[in-house]
């Protein structure tokens, strides 16, 4: 497996080494001591999440608030994605700023968000199923969202606005400016 830096700090591509024939393919997805060795620290899973999603659903910009902040590993199993996260931790040197990156389910690419970071993704193809590991459990009374739409964030979903399905609960979303969170650029690392 590869690592590739992608400029917010902690927030990593992870390559998989695919073996292929004429059978088909086959890559180790996860192994806990290549991926702390990779990233040079302990990360401890403790929650598998699986979303089904129709072309063109946008689901995010989601985190949870300390103490159940999330740190998570997202990949596609079937489809493809545009993944976007925001770096919400006072003090990073890139806070406020984006990443968007295409997973889908030739390459096997996978995302490590660590927390601090709001994360969404957008369908672009139907039957999209993404797949992401948590080190921490939900709780819906510290999740927290942002505007998928904030323009002070510019960010590229790559489908026009009328072929988003957005749920009710995603489109109210407060801005960037206006958002609860209480991350540490330090305490993320």
């Amino acid at each position: 497996m590869e690592i590739e830096q992608t400029g917010l700090p902690g927030l990593v591509l992870l390559k998989p080494r695919a073996f292929k024939d004429h059978r088909g393919y086959f890559f180790e997805k996860y192994n806990q001591q290549t991926f702390n060795k990779l990233l040079g620290r302990q990360v401890h899973f403790v929650q598998d999440n699986q979303s089904l999603s129709a072309k063109g659903v946008l689901r995010g910009l989601h985190y949870q608030i300390d103490p159940m902040a999330q740190a998570k590993l997202v990949s596609v199993l079937n489809g493809r994605v545009i993944d976007i996260v925001v770096d919400l931790r006072k003090g990073s040197p890139t806070f406020g700023q984006h990443y968007a990156v295409e997973l889908n389910d030739q390459e096997n690419n996978q995302l490590f968000v660590p927390r601090g970071f709001a994360h969404g993704f957008v369908a672009l193809e139907e039957n999209t199923r993404l797949f992401y590991k948590c080190d921490n459990f939900y709780d819906k009374d510290l999740e927290r969202g942002i505007a998928w739409n904030d323009p002070a964030l510019g960010l590229d979903w790559q489908l026009p606005q009328n072929q988003l399905i957005i749920s009710e609960k995603d489109q109210q979303h407060p801005v960037l400016a206006n958002a609860d969170f209480n991350f540490s650029f330090q305490e993320s690392l």
